[in-house]
């Protein structure tokens, strides 16, 4: 059986060959401790999915997208202390979108749309200083910030909270440890009213702000609020995939 056309790491040369891709997605992770309950490769796994179903949802309505392989490792220098907790730094992310941006603009794909799943990436400044270099449109979108997650769940939490408990409950539920053997995710604010307030910023020290590296309290989570969580994000996401498809780039304002 041959696999689904969209996701690039099932998809044959003979497919790819006579497929007028017009968007690549590159879904971007990161390797991190998530409380004591979920798998390190959580962000990685949500990417994954979060892509593959949207670009379903887009394929189905006529938008010619690729998946292309999720990046596992993200900027993480605030959690280094963190055991097996990897990091990327910001300019090697740099070389890496370089390389394949290159690489999707030689070959004619004329698009490309970041997926960030992690919060300490940030991809903008990146991409202001490739798109000069290659002839190919460059987007990101942070998939947690789609839709108002507090419409889905009582406290959806920053890091290991309600929300990605639940994704993962629902992904893969055989990685989920009972949530009884799960943190509080208590955080420590910062003490400087800019910082707390938000309209100062630094990365946090994770160890200094968390005891068990979770940021929000996982205990309400479900896999049925994952799932409708899943399915509003992955849909809003699927629109603009099939806008972005169709649309000239040269032509983008009214």
């Amino acid at each position: 059986m041959s696999g689904r056309p969209y996701i690039l790491a099932e998809t044959t040369w003979k497919t790819v060959r006579e497929t007028p891709y017009e968007v690549a997605i590159l879904p971007w992770g990161a390797t991190e401790a998530h409380n004591y309950h979920l798998p390190y490769s959580t962000d990685v796994v949500e990417s994954n999915r979060i892509a593959a179903e949207a670009a379903r949802l887009a394929w189905d309505a006529g938008a010619r997208v690729i998946v292309l392989p999720t990046v596992p490792f993200g900027v993480n220098t605030g959690q280094l202390d963190i055991k097996l907790t990897l990091n990327m730094n910001p300019s090697t992310q740099l070389a890496v979108l370089n390389d394949i941006a290159a690489s999707l603009a030689h070959q004619g794909i004329p698009k490309l749309a970041v997926l960030n799943g992690h919060g300490g990436n940030d991809f903008r400044q990146i991409i202001r200083e490739l798109l000069p270099k290659h002839k190919i449109f460059i987007c990101t979108l942070d998939w947690y910030r789609i839709v108002d997650a507090s419409q889905f769940f009582d406290e959806p939490g920053d890091h290991a909270g309600e929300m990605e408990t639940s994704l993962m409950q629902l992904f893969v539920p055989e990685w989920v440890l009972p949530l009884s053997e799960a943190g509080d995710g208590k955080a420590l604010k910062f003490k400087l009213q800019g910082l707390r307030e938000g309209w100062v910023w630094t990365q946090r020290e994770w160890l200094k702000t968390t005891a068990d590296t979770g940021v929000g309290n996982p205990k309400a989570a479900t896999p049925e609020k994952g799932q409708r969580y899943f399915e509003a994000v992955t849909k809003k996401i699927a629109g603009f995939l099939v806008e972005l498809a169709k649309a000239d780039v040269r032509d983008l304002y009214e």
